[in-house]
């Protein structure tokens, strides 16, 4: 396995404050996503592999109705949560500590996901190349690749220059975007304080991210032979706009 750059290895020292600090969060549109595209585009098998799973927050859900799902992520610690969090609720998950650039060792599968701008963290164009080759290889003729990506609009408009903030009652953070080195990158700097009896102990987290243009990602999905059937933005049927936060696609594998 490749040496790791810092932001594959993020997340590690708050990975059990993940789900309060996401807790906003709307997985449950990526789960009736799933279902949505696997009924209009699947070849009626249920075997998922859901890529950058982090604590099994769409991995347990599709578990739950009747996918039968295998999760890999970079971070050992989101990997215990996860499964912890599957065995609490019953649910059969099979999770494994592998890289997306180079994941090995398992059956093809009917679909395989890489949400919640998972991708975003390959700030390299090999590296997202090779990852798209990966989930090739690993798709039944058929078999949908779905992944949805933060827009050129987000990292510019939302991200590069601001800072956010939250002052909870047991978390707080700072969270400040800077401009990253290469186009269309944006760094995270993010502090967190968490409190601990009457004390709040301090995290610090680097994250780089990077979107492509999406003729970009289109040309390498259709070099390497994947259809694409849907580009879509924030959860909706209708085409990128100027103003979209994130894009979605729908790719097959012939």
């Amino acid at each position: 396995m490749k040496d790791l750059p810092n932001n594959m290895t993020a997340y590690r020292s708050f990975a059990l404050l993940y789900d309060e600090l996401m807790n906003d969060v709307p997985y449950n549109n990526w789960i009736d996503y799933v279902e949505k595209m696997m009924k209009k585009y699947g070849n009626g098998g249920n075997r998922f592999l859901d890529i950058g799973c982090g604590t099994g927050a769409i991995s347990i859900p599709l578990a739950k109705k009747g996918f039968n799902v295998t999760g890999i992520d970079l971070s050992e610690d989101m990997l215990a949560v996860a499964n912890r969090k599957s065995e609490q609720s019953g649910v059969s998950v099979a999770y494994f500590l592998q890289d997306m650039r180079e994941f090995e060792g398992f059956k093809p599968f009917d679909c395989i996901g890489i949400f919640c701008d998972s991708l975003n963290y390959l700030v390299i164009e090999e590296d997202v190349k090779q990852t798209f080759q990966n989930v090739f290889h690993y798709l039944v003729p058929g078999g949908l690749f779905l992944f949805d990506v933060h827009s050129l609009y987000k990292i510019e408009e939302l991200f590069i220059g601001q800072s956010y903030c939250s002052n909870g009652d047991d978390i707080a953070y700072i969270w400040n975007c800077f401009e990253g080195e290469t186009p269309y990158s944006v760094e995270h700097e993010l502090t967190f304080f968490v409190k601990q009896n009457r004390l709040y102990e301090r995290f610090d987290e680097l994250h780089y991210q990077r979107a492509f243009p999406i003729s970009q990602y289109k040309q390498w999905l259709e070099v390497i032979g994947f259809n694409v059937l849907e580009i879509t933005a924030d959860f909706t049927e209708k085409s990128p706009w100027e103003t979209a936060e994130r894009i979605f696609f729908v790719v097959r594998r012939p």
